[in-house]
């Protein structure tokens, strides 16, 4: 994805990081080539779609309030729709005319018609948490569900796109937030991944299992339960968790250096203004850990793997080979947190600034990590990696350490593969050939790309001017190939004499263009989402 990068001087990038309007109804888009008729579905995403309430601005990408979005295909036409979901923070925003909650990186400053004894004892109730769903949509039992990273999470018509309700997962498990990026096997079995911070100040990351739906269609979320805890490399300091990897009988969790300062986070809060992105902080000697537990039944595996500094936001998939582990990452190099380069006021800058502020950030790079099962003290020194087909390295030091060593699989100068994609129903969890990713140049999305993990081999699909989203995999009906089926992916280009918003399918084969959907306008940035058939 690198041989020809685009460049982005007219800055029309800026244009996807700017507030709309939400849709009274549905509109009709206009279909340029045949869309499969067997394509028959809903491609929902989500993202930001308010970046300020009246003269307030949100500051951080991971701000602007919750829009989900709907691509509506049935028998050749399409349909696009969109709603802010009405959650706490944006109604009490509408309500209030100001910011009222704390998002990721913009504080909500006290009430001003509040004097400050009151203000004293809101304190005293407590943090307000954001309920503000702006990254992915998901499944549970029958019912579908928009999420962040916290405790909230916002029940939603996939039909209707309204809000139907705001569940608190702190009353049905110990975590105090949990990841966007939920495993879901195909008897809809739904897993995750969040923070504990126990009662005596303990720190675990705790993996939870939502069951499927019950006989009796109660609500699958009043039986979640804590499966098993995996320890914290610091006592009052968490790492960050954005994702978790997932094999037919092991979960994979890596412990990043980028840190939750929990001190902070529980004493700077509503008093001094502080919001999240406040709260990090790099442990700049750790490196990286990866820990692992069986699935069932559900246990720690007491191996101590360890390699150099990186943060992780999105696992690509996992999966175990001849006892090994192999894990598949989009890992950004060093410690220093990747979040702290996309600041709204960074990424409307223009091209030449944009590129500039990428050279100093973190580098991109995809990589394989092998982890072995049969561990022996007295193999010290030795590579314990025997499959044919990866470079990578696991040495047991002689503290018992095993230091690992990645195969790199994509890496490009501040090109980033990114939001990773896989044929998720057939290959989760298994061994697999592609990976589809959304290409980051200096941080703006501007191609859509496709990587052969075993060979390495890539393809892209890429416009001038043209700025797509997230592309997910759907696969053709009765499909035998791995990458039998197309590429779903919104696409805005500003610059258009008319409908700069459309809905790109790509067949997954070879990235080039089945058709397009188009519509007469823009559409702000996405960040994940899924195909309902």
């Amino acid at each position: 994805p690198v041989n020809h990068t685009i460049e982005h001087p007219a800055g029309g990038y800026k244009k996807i990081f700017e507030t709309c309007e939400e849709l009274n109804e549905p509109i009709p888009a206009v279909v340029v080539g045949v869309i499969p008729e067997w394509l028959s579905g809903s491609l929902l995403r989500l993202g930001p779609g308010l970046f300020e309430v009246g003269a307030e601005p949100f500051y951080h990408l991971f701000d602007g309030q919750a829009l989900m979005h709907k691509f509506d295909l049935k028998n050749g036409h399409v349909t696009y729709y969109r709603k802010f979901v009405k959650t706490d923070a944006y109604v009490r925003a509408m309500t209030e005319k100001r910011v009222v909650i704390t998002e990721f990186g913009t504080a909500a400053y006290p009430d001003p018609c509040k004097n400050i004894f009151s203000r004293f004892f809101t304190y005293f109730k407590g943090i307000e948490v954001t309920d503000n769903c702006l990254v992915n949509v998901y499944p549970v039992g029958e019912d579908f569900y928009a999420c962040t990273e916290t405790n909230y999470i916002t029940k939603v018509d996939p039909d209707t796109l309204e809000t139907l309700k705001r569940v608190d997962l702190c009353d049905y498990l110990s975590v105090n937030g949990v990841t966007a990026h939920p495993h879901i096997e195909s008897d809809g079995t739904v897993y995750n991944i969040g923070n504990c911070f126990g009662k005596n100040m303990s720190l675990a990351y705790n993996i939870v299992k939502i069951p499927p739906t019950p006989k009796d269609k109660s609500d699958p979320i009043a039986k979640s339960k804590v499966l098993v805890q995996l320890p914290s490399s610091e006592r009052f300091k968490p790492s960050y968790v954005h994702s978790f990897g997932m094999t037919e009988n092991y979960f994979v969790f890596v412990e990043t250096p980028v840190k939750i300062n929990l001190l902070k986070f529980l004493t700077a809060w509503s008093i001094w203004g502080t919001n999240y992105m406040d709260c990090f902080e790099s442990n700049e000697t750790m490196g990286t850990w990866f820990h692992l537990a069986t699935k069932d039944p559900a246990e720690y595996i007491e191996h101590k793997f360890r390699t150099s500094a990186f943060n992780l936001f999105h696992h690509i998939n996992s999966y175990e080979d001849d006892g090994f582990i192999v894990v598949d990452l989009c890992t950004w190099k060093g410690h220093e947190f990747v979040y702290n380069y996309l600041y709204l006021a960074n990424l409307r800058e223009n091209w030449e600034e944009v590129k500039k502020a990428a050279m100093r950030a973190p580098q991109p790079e995809v990589r394989r990590y092998v982890l072995p099962m049969d561990v022996h003290k007295e193999e010290q020194g030795k590579n314990l990696i025997s499959l044919p087909y990866t470079t990578a390295t696991a040495v047991m030091r002689s503290d018992g350490t095993i230091w690992l060593e990645p195969e790199v699989l994509f890496s490009g100068p501040r090109q980033a593969f990114e939001f990773p994609q896989i044929n998720y129903s057939k290959f989760s969890g298994k061994n697999y050939s592609y990976a589809y990713g959304l290409g980051l140049n200096h941080f703006i999305p501007d191609r859509i790309c496709k990587l052969n993990v075993k060979t390495k081999d890539t393809w892209v699909w890429q416009e001038p001017d043209s700025y797509p989203s997230e592309p997910i995999f759907v696969q053709t009906p009765d499909s035998v190939e791995e990458d039998d089926g197309v590429l779903l992916s919104i696409v805005v280009n500003p610059g258009a004499d008319q409908r700069p918003g459309y809905l790109l399918i790509l067949n997954a084969r070879d990235l080039t263009e089945i058709a397009r959907a188009e519509v007469e306008v823009i559409i702000p940035v996405t960040f994940h989402g899924m195909y309902k058939p």
